[in-house]
């Protein structure tokens, strides 16, 4: 699986239910060798009302959750692991200081988080005092309008890894200053296409992102279907892996492009020696029948797959709740995620 050449688009096909591809060009996992199923423990956070908690992320002593619909703040800041409120963060509002949107976030340090507000380019940096209970915004960076809407991001020593929104390309390199320098990989999909719909499969093969920097690695896992796609920046390759649901599946239609296979994954972490993700498998179809029986599909997640760092499936666990977002901690075995189906937004469950 090491070293896979990456195979260029060559044509882009119709208004299709992109599904029928020929000889595969990427290998396939059908199992796990080892599966097991985990039992979930609330954790109570009664100081906070969350609409819709998304993504969880500690460190050291302070833990971030970010709420994906609350009305007023973005973020909200906690100590760790005793949960106890520090201040929230990133006001939803139109304000020259507020968010339009958030899609993402990093923390690297007490002082140095980092949010993505697509809907008006911009990065911010933010620093937490758990002393003063505070949280100062610090830092804003425009990104370039040729990168159109950035969805998801990291942030390195040298520069942002940002996904790509238009198809051309798989990511982009952009400079702590917002402005692209390099354009990087293509949409690595089995399908031929008659005609060009690349912001059409953009929007199929939108992906969630990390990256580790101890190891190089950068991974990406797609929302549609089930291809995990491996990028090595310390030693230059890229290998890509697909699932039994294999790529993102869909129809485009005025130039948009509408699911009609699987919900895929929902979020991903890289450690030094594995690939966490989130993997719901939930067909369009049996969602569409929750609908007509007036009932809410399930949100997230039932399962946490592990892969190692050359995309090879070790572990899969079947929890007894629905998940978001995650962070491991491989020291003490634990995962701690985000629930959006619980009276409390975090869960706990042992790896």
């Amino acid at each position: 699986m090491k070293n896979l050449l990456y195979i260029s688009l060559i044509g882009i096909s119709s208004l299709i239910s992109c599904g029928g591809s020929h000889d595969p060009l990427y290998p396939r996992y059908t199992t796990f060798p080892d599966e097991r199923t985990v039992a979930t423990q609330e954790i109570s956070i009664d100081s906070v009302f969350f609409r819709y908690p998304y993504r969880v992320t500690v460190k050291d002593s302070i833990a971030v959750i970010m709420d994906l619909h609350n009305d007023s703040h973005y973020f909200y800041s906690f100590t760790y692991p005793d949960w106890e409120p520090i201040a929230p963060f990133g006001k939803r509002g139109e304000g020259p200081e507020e968010m339009l949107s958030a899609e993402m976030f990093q923390f690297c340090s007490p002082d140095s988080i980092w949010a993505l507000d697509a809907n008006k380019m911009q990065i911010t940096r933010w620093a937490i005092s758990i002393t003063e209970k505070t949280v100062s915004r610090v830092e804003e960076i425009a990104l370039d309008k040729n990168l159109v809407r950035s969805l998801d991001f990291y942030r390195t020593d040298s520069v942002f890894l940002i996904t790509d929104y238009l198809g051309n390309y798989r990511y982009h390199k952009v400079s702590h200053s917002g402005k692209p320098i390099k354009n990087i990989g293509k949409i690595p999909t089995e399908t031929n296409y008659e005609q060009d719909i690349h912001p059409a499969l953009a929007q199929a093969w939108r992906s969630f992102t990390d990256y580790n920097p101890q190891n190089g690695i950068y991974a990406m896992a797609t929302q549609l279907g089930e291809t995990l796609e491996i990028y090595n920046l310390k030693k230059h390759t890229h290998s890509v892996v697909y699932g039994p649901a294999g790529e993102p599946k869909f129809k485009e239609k005025g130039g948009e492009g509408f699911p009609t296979g699987i919900k895929g994954f929902m979020d991903i972490q890289v450690t030094n020696r594995y690939i966490y993700t989130v993997f719901d498998g939930m067909s369009w179809k049996e969602r569409e029948e929750f609908y007509q029986r007036g009932e809410a599909p399930p949100k997230g997640g039932h399962y946490l797959y592990v892969f190692d760092t050359d995309g090879i499936p070790l572990r899969k666990y079947t929890l007894d709740k629905n998940i978001f977002g995650i962070h491991i901690n491989e020291t003490t075995n634990t995962c701690i995620a985000t629930c959006v189906e619980s009276n409390n937004p975090i869960l706990t469950f042992k790896l």
